[in-house]
């Protein structure tokens, strides 16, 4: 295979196997109502953000689910792997403030894997390609 081709297929495998895991991460959180979403949107009083923690956790639910599912299909790639990235910094922030790097590293993985697609986009093989014409 040539380089354009492995690069490709090198970000259709990160999109799908991370959008895929993102979505199983997410969807239960967005199920699971008020009570978990408070929870996740505590996470910002790290950042000194203490209100409206309900809405924050909807928001990291949403961006798990949402992102993760187009990431997978390669649509609007860019600005759905900076929420994931986002969401992965407010993360491992907390899981190091509480626990320490070994809890931080998933995150800290995952943000650094974002940050790379948020960089080169979805590929030749996804929907933002296939509507600017270029797959």
């Amino acid at each position: 295979m040539n380089p354009d081709t492995l690069r490709n297929v090198g970000l259709l495998v990160m999109r799908s196997g991370l959008g895929g895991m993102m979505i199983t991460h997410g969807w239960p959180k967005v199920m699971a109502g008020p009570d978990t979403w408070i929870k996740l949107g505590n996470a910002m009083t790290h950042f000194g953000i203490d209100f409206q923690p309900a809405l924050w956790g909807l928001a990291a639910a949403l961006s798990e689910t949402v992102g993760g599912l187009l990431l997978v299909i390669g649509f609007y790639t860019r600005p759905a792997a900076a929420a994931l990235l986002f969401t992965m910094i407010v993360a491992a922030r907390l899981h190091l403030v509480k626990d320490g790097l070994s809890d931080a590293s998933h995150a800290i993985e995952d943000g650094f894997a974002f940050f790379g697609i948020m960089l080169l986009g979805g590929g030749a093989w996804s929907a933002d390609a296939r509507f600017r014409g270029k797959s």
